[in-house]
């Protein structure tokens, strides 16, 4: 039966009883981890969220009545112990931050029992994923878990402190907000007042944040809650936390130097490692051509080659083709992997056929300085030799092109190289290699839509010397947009935004907005930007994927408390779920069958 804890008050946490406190009286509660009966002795391991402490059972002290509520001890048992802190008798484990040290119990209450968890308690659990996040609320006891989540929060007091002394201000933004049409789907919630309308979820705070500037208060920041109705991967979720900011009267190089400055401190402060700024920077075009990604994943090598000058004139068709349909055929050079079996290759062409390639051309250098190769058939042996020697091949490589348009070929060979980097043991996860990505396009075509969209929103500015080609080569003109990319995965992203009317203007003109239409959606921001708006920019940290990052997990859900999965729900509270005819009804909504 569980005890009361009237007149017991917790003195210590587990490992905050040190050497130090030999001698002493201490009271510790937690969790029983484990439990040892050798007889007359008994031990048990408490546990709570600073660790370990070894507590021994005798009835000498802790009398027979103490005894025996000891021995009735199971695993997660909920109790409180008062004893005094004496150097181990047996010895030292020097696993355990309180190895040397035992509590020898004088007084025991069980607080709360416990049924047998549905799976062991313990760092590095092989359950699997369903079962542990059905459990979440005993997921989250694991020690590894518990470490993750209390890293996070150091981290955001981090952040906090920082831009305090930067003099940033946080300020919280609308939850309930106004749908727009750009990006991704929003989530909607109805209104019972106002029938048949709908609120959305924020994608971001952005409008808030730039009315907030509107509004003269210069530098703002938030932690704010996000949500965005998409599919999810290891790094997405459907609602993420993001570092928010924006500034006024700043260009690129203030927004990144704070930003810099931020990441610099936050690494050092969190986790002890320096991170040495400025950080590199890389144009956009340059990051497509050279790793085929737009978050390139630095740590390694196999850039990509662009050889369509050099095969423009070969035999092989399927380079001849792409090239004439206005595409490209580029390679990546596997070091020391040319004697790779044919089967492994054939795999590579399939996981290449998933992100669009109708194939993939391959091309092995024989130890002795031959080729085994895919289309050798097809071009000359000088042709090749140039090949080879434009791939730096040598010996032992082996060499991949994929031949299509631009977007297929950089999506395949990017996505390939990530792909072997990670069999070959490449990626190193204490190497931490920040990278600027700037200069991105204003606009991206998209086929589904038959207009130009906004690479990253409506209120991006445009480059001054590329404003001139709107007309003529929207697609030309760049972004004062810059994203902050870390081992191959994006942490964030900003932009200096508009504030000029007619580039506004003509920005929505571009993206197919009718004044009616721009003014329909985005009224409010547009009527405060004709009462004085300073120039501005922003940037929005994704928390889950820098603290994922910095204890790396391999799974965003490993530092989130509660996460969903990959159809959105939640496993432990079955979210989403029916509701009653009756809410339904408040809400004037009728679900068809």
């Amino acid at each position: 039966m569980a005890e009361s804890m009237q007149g017991l008050k917790r003195s210590h946490r587990c490992t905050e009883v040190s050497n130090q406190n030999i001698g002493e009286t201490v009271t510790v509660m937690g969790w029983v981890q484990r439990r040892r009966n050798l007889g007359a002795l008994l031990f048990a391991d408490v546990r709570d969220r600073s660790g370990l402490l070894q507590v021994v059972f005798d009835e000498t002290n802790v009398g027979s009545e103490g005894f025996a509520k000891a021995e009735t001890l199971r695993n997660e048992f909920v109790i409180a112990v008062v004893g005094t802190v004496q150097k181990r008798a047996a010895a030292v484990n020097e696993n355990l931050k309180t190895g040397d040290i035992e509590l020898v119990a004088e007084q025991i209450r069980i607080l709360s029992e416990s049924e047998t968890p549905p799976f062991p308690i313990e760092e590095n659990s092989q359950t699997k994923d369903e079962v542990r996040l059905k459990y979440r609320y005993l997921d989250l006891r694991r020690p590894d878990i518990q470490r993750n989540m209390m890293l996070r929060s150091k981290i955001a007091y981090l952040m906090r402190d920082f831009m305090a002394k930067e003099g940033f201000i946080e300020i919280e933004t609308p939850v309930l907000c106004k749908s727009t049409p750009e990006g991704a789907r929003d989530y909607l919630v109805p209104s019972r007042v106002h029938p048949g309308n709908f609120y959305a979820l924020p994608q971001s705070p952005q409008l808030y944040k730039q009315l907030l500037m509107c509004s003269g208060y210069d530098r703002y920041f938030q932690i704010a809650k996000c949500f965005r109705d998409e599919d999810l991967r290891a790094d997405r979720q459907p609602e993420f936390t993001q570092a928010d900011m924006e500034l006024s009267f700043v260009d690129i190089d203030d927004v990144i130097d704070v930003n810099e400055r931020l990441i610099q401190y936050v690494f050092q402060e969190a986790i002890g490692v320096k991170i040495p700024i400025p950080l590199p920077r890389m144009p956009w075009q340059e990051a497509m051509d050279r790793f085929g990604s737009d978050k390139p994943d630095t740590r390694f090598g196999m850039e990509l080659k662009d050889v369509s000058e050099l095969v423009k004139d070969c035999g092989f068709g399927v380079f001849t083709g792409a090239l004439a349909n206005g595409g490209s055929v580029r390679g990546i050079n596997v070091k020391g992997q040319g004697g790779m079996p044919r089967k492994k290759i054939d795999k590579l062409v399939e996981f290449a056929k998933g992100y669009g390639a109708k194939g993939l051309a391959y091309l092995c250098v024989n130890e002795d300085g031959t080729y085994k190769s895919s289309f050798a058939k097809f071009m000359t042996e000088e042709e090749l030799a140039a090949l080879v020697g434009a791939m730096d091949g040598a010996p032992q490589d082996l060499l991949l092109f994929a031949a299509d348009k631009n977007k297929i070929v950089w999506n395949v060979l990017g996505a390939l190289r990530l792909e072997l980097a990670k069999e070959l043991n490449l990626l190193n996860p204490d190497q931490y290699h920040f990278l600027w990505i700037t200069e991105f396009p204003l606009l991206e075509w998209s086929d589904e839509e038959n207009r130009f969209m906004a690479m990253h929103h409506p209120f991006t500015m445009p480059m001054e010397e590329d404003w001139d080609k709107i007309d003529s080569d929207p697609g030309a003109v760049r972004a004062k947009a810059y994203d902050i990319v870390l081992n191959g995965s994006e942490l964030g992203g900003g932009s200096v935004r508009i504030h000029q009317n007619d580039i506004q203007e003509k920005m929505f003109e571009v993206l197919g907005f009718t004044k009616e239409n721009a003014h329909e959606q985005f009224g409010f921001l547009l009527d405060a930007f004709q009462y004085g708006v300073p120039p501005h920019a922003g940037l929005a940290y994704g928390v889950d994927r820098m603290v994922m990052h910095m204890v790396h997990a391999d799974s965003i859900r490993d530092v989130i408390a509660f996460p969903k999965v990959k159809d959105a729900s939640c496993l432990m509270t079955e979210a989403p779920g029916v509701v009653d005819a009756k809410q339904l009804e408040e809400l004037r909504l009728k679900i068809e069958e």
